[in-house]
C-alpha cells in the first residue's frame, strides 16, 4: 500500500523534476556507460561494466521509490487552512522559553523539510509539539536534553 504524503505545489513539482532528471538524463548516461564496458570486450574481468551496472542498479531502485512517493503524494489546498492554529503549511514564531530565543519555523510535510530554510518536518518532534496549537499556547517538546517549552507568538501562511 502506497503511504500518503501531503505536498505543496513546490515540492511536489521539486520531485517531479528529479524523477524526471533521472529517467532522462542519468538513466541513459548510464546505458552508454554500459554500452562502452560492453565495447571493451571480456565482460567477467571487466570493473567499469561491473560499476555501471551496480550504478544503473541503484538509479532504477531510486527510479522505482520515487514513483511510488509521487503515487503517493497528495496536494496541499492552501485556500481552505485554518489559520488560528499551526497546521502544516503554517509559519509558526516561537519563543524557547528556558531561554526566550525567537525563531520562525514553517511545517512542512517530511520530504520538504529543510533546516537552512527554517522548514521543519510536521513530524519531527518540535513539529509534532507544535502541530493544532493556537497563539499563546505552550509546547512541550521532548528533546534528548528533556522537555523544552516553546511559547506560540504568532502563527501565518506564506
Amino acid at each position: 500500500m502506497t503511504k500518503i504524503n501531503y505536498y505543496t505545489e513546490a515540492g511536489l513539482k521539486k520531485l517531479r523534476d528529479q524523477l524526471q532528471d533521472m529517467e532522462r538524463v542519468q538513466r541513459p548516461i548510464i546505458s552508454a556507460q554500459i554500452g562502452e564496458a560492453i565495447d571493451k570486450g571480456d565482460l567477467s574481468e571487466n570493473a567499469e561494466y561491473d560499476a555501471a551496472k551496480e550504478a544503473q542498479g541503484l538509479l532504477e531502485m531510486k527510479i522505482a521509490k520515487l514513483q511510488t512517493v509521487i503515487m503517493g503524494a497528495r496536494l496541499i489546498d492552501e485556500t481552505n487552512i485554518d489559520t488560528t492554529r499551526a497546521l502544516i503549511l503554517s509559519n509558526v514564531r516561537i519563543k524557547n522559553l528556558s531561554n526566550n530565543t525567537e525563531v520562525t519555523y514553517t511545517l512542512v510535510a517530511e520530504n520538504e523539510s529543510d533546516l537552512k530554510e527554517k522548514k521543519i518536518s510536521v513530524d519531527s518532534p518540535i513539529g509534532k509539539g507544535l502541530l493544532g496549537k493556537s497563539l499563546g499556547d505552550v509546547a512541550n517538546i521532548e528533546t534528548p536534553r528533556g522537555v523544552i517549552q516553546f511559547e506560540i507568538l504568532e502563527i501565518t501562511r506564506s
